[in-house]
Order: C-alpha cells, then structure tokens, then sequence
C-alpha cells in the first residue's frame, strides 16, 4: 500500500470508530477526517473545496429553508391537524391513512418535524379510540423514513450518492427516475407494517400517563443523548428535537401560498430540466427571502450546518477513497468473492452491507462509503452502475431495527415508552422484506 492509501485507510477507520462510539458530534468527527486528509496531502485544497461545493450542499441548503419556510407558515400543521380530525371519525383506519399521508410527505420536506407535529396526535386520536400508540408510532416514524425513498429530494442520501456517482463519470438521476422503485419498497414496507408489524406492537390503550414514560427495561434517553446522525430533508438529525417545537405554528394564508407556490415551481422546474434541483433550490431560498415570506435570520435558522459540514466532511473522506484507489481495492476484494452469484448477487450483497452499516452509522457517511465501491464494482462486472447506485440510496436509507438510526425513531422511542427490542423484533423483518422488495424491483426499473 502507497502512503496516500495507508492515510486514507486510517483516517477512514478513525472516523468510523468515533461514529460508532458516538461520543463526538458527527460533523465534528468528518470535518476532523477531512482536515487530517488535507493537511497530509492525501487530497488538495481544490478538492476539499469542491466537497464544500458541491451541488448535493447546495440543493440541502435551498430545500432545508424553503422547507422550513413552510413549516413557520403554519402549513404543515394545518395538514396533519384536518388530517386527524378526518381519522378521528373514521377510527383506526383513518390513522393509517394520516401515516400514509405522512410518508407521501416525507418524499419531499424533512420528516422530523412532520413526525413532532404528527406524533402527539396521533398518540392522542389512537387513546381516543382506546387503542394502544404503540401500534402507530413506530410505523409512522418507518413509513416517513421509507417516504424519502420516493424522490431525488427526499433525502440528502440521494442528492448525496448523485452528486458523487457525476464526479465518477456517471449521468445523474431525475427527481422522479427512483420513484418506482421508492414506491414498491415503500409499498411493501407499509403493508407488513400494517398487516404484521403493527399487530406485535399491542392493542390496548396505553396506560402511562402522558404517554412519555419508558418501558421497565428501558430508560428515557434525551434526543440529544442518542447517536442520531443527520441525513437530511427525508432524515434525521444532529441537536435537540426543540428545534423543531411541536407547539402548533399559528396558520399564515399568504405566507403559506407563497410558500408553497416557490417549493412547487423548484419541483417543475426541476422534474422537466427547465434547471438542475440545486439552482431550483437556491433561487427559490432566495425568492421566498426577498418576497418576505421567511427573513434572513429565520433561514439562517433553517439551514442545519451541522447536517451540510457533515455532508462536505464525508465527501472529502469519500474523494479519498476514489483518489488512493482503496474504492477499487475495496470493490476487488468483493468482486473475488461474489462472483459466482453474478450482477444480482452482487446487487443482494451490496444492498446487505449497506444496510448493516446503516445501522450503525449516519446514511450520510454510508452513501460517501458505498457510493465508489458500488461504481466499482459494476464497472468490475461490466455492466451499468445504475442499479447499484440505486441500491446504496435504498439500502442506506433502509434504518428501521434501531431506535437511534434516525431522530424520528428515538421521537417515537421516548414517546410510546417502547423498549429497544420492540424496534429490533418489528424493524429487523422490516429490513428483510424492504431488502427483498428492492431486489426485485431495483433490476425490472434499472436493468443491468
């Protein structure tokens, strides 16, 4: 092994190591990584700034203040409120029926504050009805999760492995090219949710009082406590759930249509190539600044730099990997042993280690570290990446056996008082059947 390679291979183990341990902010660990990179030549200024760059930092940066605009105007609340009000009268039908709208939303606005704003009410209508939130938290947090699934945008795991499949020679997704395949995984997560899931989770209207207290065999965690890695506008994030305060946003008429006017016309503009999501974005930040919907602090506010400098750290360590060739190395090493299995033993591989290791690290850090094996490894095979891309936006977005892989499993976590193996005995199936899912789908919508 070269210097450049023995760097990059212990910088890379470091970083993994202290994601894991969890004792350091996850931002802070990538940005540690990529400045011991830099300062030991591993990768050159210009690259690090092309990381900080990029169009995936841009695009988050535009969606996370149009998306936060809508929040403050009162929208998003004003949606899940008429949505709770209709499955009150229905019954528990109806709840399914506020999660699935939760999901459809999740595709396009960060699901943390759809899930605070969705969560207590739906604890409550589920009371009401004297049926237990256990039944409906956890699958409202795995469907919003599997709703990033559905476009380009509705996780920065997607942006984040186009943004690094066009640095590696490859033509970039359209913001409804993945919404297929989102949608047959999705689908079929939420039906074994609905019809198997759910039903392990009990019955029976909960009797703790306010609904917040802790199983016996498990005591309440603080939102900041938990390893809860962001992951953008479909994902989890870095500090405290505050931010996100759950108190119901008075309803602004105005501000709300021009809101969602401007997130529209990014979708358009984008879904028909009039402009590339990231220029849709900025310029929509900016026009909802100067038509006074959001003021310049407030999208400040809604920026999440911990989310985009984690983001831009991980690219940094992943343009390492490429440059030292350890993605090839690591991508060899793989080819050696699956390939008697062929493109779609290889695709089941790939989507199982990703998977794995999104449970036990940000799908952020995940997509940078899977991205240049998966295009080498189909580059290997020789035949076309696209459905290897397809399958580490999938399978890293794919946390559902933990309560700490996303923050709005540790919302639900505290808040229905579930116990740790309630996440692994309903999640782990979850996983399987999401993974069997994928490989069907991901081959008949992105063939070989």
């Amino acid at each position: 092994m070269t210097f450049d390679q023995i760097v990059a291979l212990v910088v890379l183990v470091g970083v993994v190591g202290l994601m894991i341990q969890g004792r350091m902010r996850a931002d802070v660990v990538a940005l540690l990584g990529a400045a011991v990179l830099l300062v030991l030549g591993v990768v050159r200024p210009v690259e690090v700034q092309g990381a900080f760059a990029s169009p995936a930092i841009l695009a988050l940066a535009g969606l996370f203040v149009i998306a936060y605009a809508i929040e403050l105007s009162g929208l998003l609340g004003l949606m899940i409120r008429q949505a709770t009000r209709f499955s009150a009268r229905v019954g528990a039908l109806g709840i399914w029926m506020v999660i699935g709208l939760c999901g459809a939303v999740g595709g396009f606005l960060n699901n943390t504050p759809v899930v605070v704003l969705a969560a207590p009410v739906i604890r409550d209508v589920a009371r009401s009805l004297n049926l237990s939130p256990k039944r409906f938290l956890m699958p409202l947090s795995h469907v919003t999760v599997m709703g990033g699934l559905l476009t380009l945008i509705g996780t920065s795991t997607n942006l984040l492995v186009n943004d690094m499949a066009r640095n590696a020679g490859q033509p970039v997704f359209t913001l409804f090219e993945i919404t297929p395949v989102g949608l047959v995984i999705a689908s079929v997560g939420g039906l074994w949710l609905y019809f198997v899931g759910a039903r392990q989770l009990g019955r029976s209207a909960a009797a703790e009082e306010g609904g917040a207290a802790a199983s016996p065999d498990q005591p309440p965690i603080r939102v900041g406590e938990a390893r809860n890695q962001p992951d953008g506008s479909g994902d989890a994030s870095l500090g405290d759930v505050a931010l996100y305060s759950a108190a119901d946003r008075p309803f602004r008429l105005r501000p709300a249509l021009t809101a969602l006017a401007v997130f529209a016309g990014v979708i358009v503009s984008a879904a028909l190539g009039w402009a590339p999501i990231a220029s849709a974005a900025f310029a929509g930040a900016v026009a909802l600044i100067l038509l006074r919907v959001i003021t310049p602090d407030e999208a400040y506010s809604g920026l999440r730099p911990e989310i985009l400098l984690l983001i831009a750290g991980m690219v940094v360590v992943g343009t390492a990997m490429e440059l030292t060739g350890l993605a090839k190395a690591a991508a060899g090493q793989l080819i050696d042993l699956i390939r008697p299995l062929g493109p779609l033993g290889a695709l089941a591989v790939l989507y199982g280690v990703t998977l794995f290791a999104t449970e036990l690290l940000s799908n952020a850090t995940v997509a940078v570290l899977m991205t240049p094996i998966a295009v080498a490894l189909s580059e290997s095979l020789g035949v076309d990446a696209r459905p290897f891309l397809v399958t580490v936006m999938m399978a890293a977005s794919a946390a559902f056996a933990t309560p700490f892989g996303y923050q709005t499993n540790v919302l639900v976590f505290n808040m229905a008082g579930y116990s740790y193996m309630d996440f692994v005995r309903v999640g782990l199936p979850l996983n399987l059947v999401t993974w069997a899912a994928a490989m069907v789908a991901i081959p008949a919508f992105f063939p070989f």
